[in-house]
């Protein structure tokens, strides 16, 4: 079958759907989600598109949109490819200085900014952006600079498009749109060096569409997901045009933070997110059962239990299972599974992709035993995020999933995971060198990653910029030790250091409010954090669970030594992608004392 061009898609759903809701989005005064129907959206894009052309936007410009999730960046995402232009999405949380690069990289002379961290920060370098021209506003609570003499607040600006005055404008541009068309650049917030937009052609999206649609024949129109990673992210941004395109109803989380609360009001049936979001469920699960004593800790245990046998044994593999562990299962998924879906507030969920990092096989085990259907993934900006995912049956836990149609795969020296096919970016914006660095002569993409093909299901095994080598030159693999450590409750988060150095050593931030329980009942008295994480008993208490946890790895992989942190990696330190990765180098900086002391004999 065809797929429509993004520059038509929306329209061509109001069509067919016409007063069907297909987005929604929480009106924080009222605590009410506001429905916008397929029609609504078709006739927002076509105003959006005809201010496009008052404001003088051309073909194939590069527009910005500085904003956290809101209908509004969907609107002018269709609206810039209903005139064949670009659009650039810069993370709600960057920096003035991350956001003057990218302007400036792009030549971006219109910015869309969401709300007034975003507007301070874009109106903070607009001195230093010559190409940077005005300013648009989403949010009418924002309130302008006493400078501000040229920005327009959305509404403003939708008003230019009051009676479609420019469609012909916009007919002609969407009747010259084309697969070849430019839709996207995306910035990667490298984890090491200046970020590289990573150019996303039509073609890529209509690929996408067309393989997904052979892999992941469940999601329907009858669906609701929750967009709750960044749209700014390719994994969210890909996920959601998907969605739209087979009619999704898409609910808008604005703020990250309000998860907890808005999956509640929802209840999706479909939501991509990131392990740290199943982490969390799964250490939850975890201090229930510690708490529970006698047959309801019992009862737990054995739900658990018997949900690993029934989902991992038999269902799993397509097999029918046993029919009187199918009648307890049964009974498990009526009382414990439910109570436990109901409370995360995805009782009607079906399909819950989830990437990004690594997924340790307790967490994606304990999910699957409970008859969460996490379907694990890899991919990355530049493969128009999916490379590989779990299929319906037959997936390995401990993989990454069965390689998407129509991909080619291979592996490449030093282990290296090769990728060519349609849903490969054509390189990186205005960097030729990084682009030929990337892409070899015979077209194969170098992932950068190390990993394993047996049949077409790939296995991930690190990031081959992130092996260490111990001054003993044995080589370590920094996230194998991370993913196994942060499955721990009372660890948060955790970077390890190894590199030219004698042997391994850990930085870890510990769940605080969990530990500073654990101290309570252990009468283990202090005044701070500081104190806290300085206490000999707790950290006889971590170097314990550290030991159990590190069980299977080689002597020289295992943490000697290790410093509890009394404030977690942030986002304003550097520490932290806008993605939440790490930065190794700028951790190893901001640390070195304390890395240091861990060194000393």
């Amino acid at each position: 079958m065809a797929y429509h061009h993004l520059s038509v898609m929306i329209h061509r759903q109001a069509e067919k759907y016409g007063d069907k809701v297909a987005l929604k989005y929480r009106d924080y005064e009222t605590a009410q989600w506001i429905p916008v129907t397929w029609e609504q959206f078709s006739q927002r894009i076509r105003r959006a598109a005809n201010a496009m052309v008052a404001l003088g936007i051309g073909e194939q410009e590069n527009v910005g949109i500085f904003s956290q999730n809101k209908p509004e960046c969907l609107y002018v995402d269709f609206a810039a490819f209903a005139n064949r232009a670009v659009t650039i999405p810069l993370y709600a949380t960057s920096s003035p200085t991350q956001a003057q690069y990218i302007i400036n990289d792009a030549q971006i002379r219109f910015l869309f900014v969401g709300e007034q961290f975003q507007y301070d920060a874009a109106f903070r370098v607009i001195g230093l952006c010559q190409s940077l021209q005005r300013l648009i506003i989403f949010d009418r609570n924002v309130v302008r600079d006493a400078r501000d003499t040229t920005s327009l607040y959305f509404d403003e600006f939708m008003r230019l498009g009051e009676g479609l005055p420019h469609n012909e404008v916009v007919e002609e541009r969407t009747a010259k749109a084309s697969p070849d068309d430019l839709a996207n650049i995306l910035y990667t917030s490298g984890t090491t060096g200046e970020p590289k937009g990573v150019m996303l052609h039509h073609a890529n999206y209509l690929e996408a569409f067309r393989t997904h649609h052979i892999r992941l024949p469940q999601v329907t129109d009858q669906d609701v997901s929750m967009c709750f990673l960044p749209l700014t992210h390719v994994f969210e941004r890909g996920w959601t045009y998907v969605c739209l395109e087979r009619g999704v109803q898409i609910c808008i989380n604005l703020h990250p933070q309000d998860i907890q609360t808005t999956i509640k009001e929802v209840r999706p049936t479909v939501m991509c997110s990131v392990p740290r979001f199943w982490e969390k469920v799964y250490q939850g699960v975890q201090e229930r059962i510690a708490q529970e004593t006698g047959i309801r800790r019992t009862m737990l245990l054995d739900a658990i239990r018997t949900g690993r046998e029934h989902n991992l044994q038999y269902v799993r593999l397509g097999k029918t299972p046993p029919l009187m562990l199918h009648l307890r299962y049964k009974f498990y998924e009526k009382t414990v599974y439910a109570l436990l879906k109901k409370t995360i507030g995805i009782e009607r969920g079906t399909f819950f992709p989830t990437a990004g990092a690594a997924v340790s096989d307790e967490v994606c085990e304990f999910v699957h035993s409970v008859g969460i259907n996490m379907v694990v993934g890899y991919g990355l900006t530049e493969s128009t995020a999916t490379v590989s995912c779990f299929p319906a049956t037959g997936f390995v836990i401990g993989s990454v999933g069965e390689v998407m149609p129509d991909l080619e795969v291979k592996i490449g020296p030093d282990d290296e995971i090769l990728l060519r096919g349609r849903t490969i970016t054509r390189g990186y914006y205005k960097k030729p060198v990084s682009t030929a660095e990337a892409i070899d002569k015979d077209g194969w993409f170098h992932t950068g990653d190390a990993g394993r093909l047996e049949g077409r299901t790939l296995y991930l095994k690190e990031r081959i910029k992130d092996l260490f080598k111990t001054s003993n030159g044995k080589y370590i693999s920094p996230q194998a030790l991370e993913t196994k450590f942060i499955v721990d409750r009372y660890i948060d988060q955790v970077a390890i250091i190894a590199d030219q150095r004698k042997f391994v050593s850990a930085l870890i931030v510990p769940t605080y409010d969990l530990l500073e329980q654990y101290a309570r009942t252990q009468g283990i008295a202090f005044g701070s954090r500081e104190e806290l994480v300085e206490n000999e008993a707790v950290r006889t208490f971590y170097r314990d669970r550290i030991d159990t946890l590190q069980q299977q790895f080689a002597h020289y992989e295992q943490v000697k030594r290790f410093t509890l942190l009394p404030q977690p990696f942030s986002m304003e330190r550097g520490e932290l992608t806008n993605t939440l990765k790490l930065r190794r180098a700028v951790v190893a900086e901001n640390y070195r004392e304390v890395i240091d002391r861990m060194y000393e004999e």
